[in-house]
This record gives structure tokens, C-alpha cells and sequence, in this order.
């Protein structure tokens, strides 16, 4: 693959782009402290809290993440009516990011609670339920409304239940004439069929595929999954190896950004939203995963879930 243009030639273009993403969201909040001794109850340290911090997690890291590289993002999903929905929505507001939530009151917000000491996860509760069937239908008719006024949609599966239609809403979406992005969740593949690129990491692919042997292997396996699914591309994250896109056309490998890798946490959402805006503004494919590449190399320097700015793809 040929050198791809910066981030700043899309730059203009993607502050016309328009991105829907639709999925599971949830609320990540740290806790750090200071850890100075071993408990005298059980042998884990003791943290003293000294400071608290809220992000967007899940598909609401996705459209931060398109909203930072300044694509116009609305986002759909469901939340409970509870504190942590509200203080997500106040969180994108304040990130320009346009949130229509489905609010179902039998439900509790997802809530992802890390604990960190001396710069490490000591320790990550997690608090979550599926929504309901009434939500989850409401949330289909938003849907239908809200693809007309969009260039690009990003589904982001965290396997929390809220898209339970997503073959339908991929459905949708080519009917439109919209490139549909789905990071997929689970190894059951077949709902993400038609979709205009999918995006599973190293792990996700081979539960999926299998393990391959060698690098030709993945390939063949790869490429059967892409024409089996009836995909335009498959973009496989691969860690320290870079990433690979695999479409009709053949096989491009970009290689790592080698930097110090501080945490792997929210990368993939950083991936898909700079995929997702890039082709709003225009860019091919190929352009779009190697600035996208270049994106993921930034966030994997940052603590927890964080956002990559334009200026930062200079």
C-alpha cells in the first residue's frame, strides 16, 4: 500500500461528515489511589481514594471518538432511568455529541468501575442487565428515522443486549445506500451479514474462524469469512502486528505505530469511529484504516477509554 494522505486532508470534509452510531453504551468511572499497604482481612492492597473520573464507554466512546475528529455524531442506544443514563447524557452533551437514548426504567445503566493504584487495574466491577423487548422495539422505529439524516452508521456490539435487531438494522441501512460499520461482538457472525466492513480483533476472529496456521492460512480463512458474509471489507486488528484489511481487491497489511503501549482499553472504538468519519469525508477505504491505524497508536498511550484529537494525527 502507497503512503495515505494525514488526517488533515480530510480534515475540512470530516467536520461535514454525518456519523449515527448505534449500540450498547455504558458509563466507565476510575477511581485512583494511593496503595500503601496489604489488607490485615485478606491478602489484596489497600487503596485510598484520592480522585474520580467519569468517560463514555462502549458505543458512547465510539461517538466520542467520531465527534472529537469533528464528524457531526448522533448516537442511539438504551439506558436506565437512573443516575448513571443522566450522567452519561450530560457527558455527550458536553462532547457535542447528539444522544437519543431509550430510557427503559426496569433497567440499570451499564457501569464499568475500575480501580487503580500506583498507574494499574487493581480491580473492575461491572454492573449490567439486558433491556426489554418495548425498549429495544422503540429503539428500532428511532432507527428508521434517524438513517436518513446520516452518511455512516457504526454499529458497536458489546453483547449487553441493546442490538438484538441488528440484522435488520444492517438491512436497513443498505437499503439506504448507507456503509454500515459493525464491531461485532460473540462468535455468531451470521447477523452481521451484508454489512459494509466488519471489525474484529486478533482474538474475536479466531473464535470465529479458528486458529490458523500461518499467515497464509489466515488469509484463506479471513476471505471466506468476508465472502461468506457477503462483506465489502474485513479489518482485523492485530495488536503489536498491526492491522490487516482484507477485501476483494486482495490483502493490506499496515504494520504497528511503535510507541509505549500504556493501555489497550477502548482502542478498537477509537479504530471504527476514525474508519466511520473518514469515510463520511470522503476517503477510500484504504486511506481510512491507515490513519485509523495511525489513531490507534495515540490512544493505546492513554489511560483508559480516551479519544484521539486532529491535531495529534499531524
Amino acid at each position: 500500500m502507497t503512503d495515505a494522505p494525514r488526517f488533515s486532508a480530510f480534515a475540512a470534509a470530516a467536520g461535514h461528515g454525518r456519523v449515527l452510531v448505534v449500540g450498547d453504551v455504558m458509563l466507565d468511572r476510575y477511581w485512583f489511589g494511593d496503595v500503601d499497604r496489604i489488607s490485615p482481612e485478606a491478602p489484596v492492597p489497600v487503596v485510598k481514594i484520592v480522585r474520580s473520573e467519569e468517560r463514555p464507554g462502549g458505543a458512547a466512546n465510539v461517538a466520542r471518538n467520531a465527534a472529537a475528529l469533528g464528524a457531526k455524531v448522533s448516537l442511539l442506544s438504551v439506558v436506565g432511568a437512573d443516575e448513571a443514563g443522566a450522567t452519561l447524557a450530560r457527558l455527550l452533551a458536553d462532547e457535542r455529541v447528539v444522544a437519543s437514548f431509550q430510557r427503559d426504567p426496569g433497567l440499570a445503566t451499564t457501569v464499568k468501575l475500575r480501580v487503580i493504584g500506583r498507574q494499574q487495574q487493581l480491580l473492575r466491577i461491572d454492573l449490567e442487565a439486558p433491556p426489554s423487548h418495548e425498549v429495544l422495539a422503540a429503539k428500532l422505529a428511532d432507527y428508521g428515522r434517524l438513517l436518513h439524516d446520516t452518511d455512516v452508521v457504526i454499529l458497536s456490539d458489546y453483547g449487553k443486549g441493546g442490538l438484538t435487531h441488528i440484522a435488520t438494522m444492517i438491512d436497513q441501512a443498505h437499503a439506504a445506500g448507507k456503509r454500515v460499520l459493525v464491531d461485532p461482538k460473540g462468535d455468531d457472525y451470521t447477523r452481521y451479514r451484508r454489512a459494509t466492513v466488519l471489525t474484529p480483533n486478533r482474538a474475536e476472529l479466531r473464535d470465529v474462524v479458528g486458529q490458523w496456521r500461518d499467515e497464509a492460512d489466515l488469509v484463506t480463512r479471513a476471505q471466506r469469512l468476508r465472502a461468506d458474509l457477503a462483506l465489502e471489507a474485513l479489518l482485523v486488528t492485530r495488536s503489536e502486528e498491526g492491522m490487516t484489511l482484507f477485501t476483494a481487491q486482495g490483502v493490506q497489511t499496515i504494520p504497528a505505530q511503535a510507541r509505549e503501549v500504556y493501555d489497550v482499553s477502548g482502542a478498537g472504538d477509537t479504530v471504527i469511529a476514525t474508519v466511520g468519519v473518514l469515510l463520511a469525508a470522503g476517503a477510500t477505504l484504504p486511506d481510512a484504516v491507515r490513519v485509523a491505524n495511525e489513531a490507534a497508536g495515540v490512544v493505546v498511550g492513554k489511560l483508559g477509554t480516551a479519544v484521539v484529537l486532529p491535531q495529534e494525527l499531524a
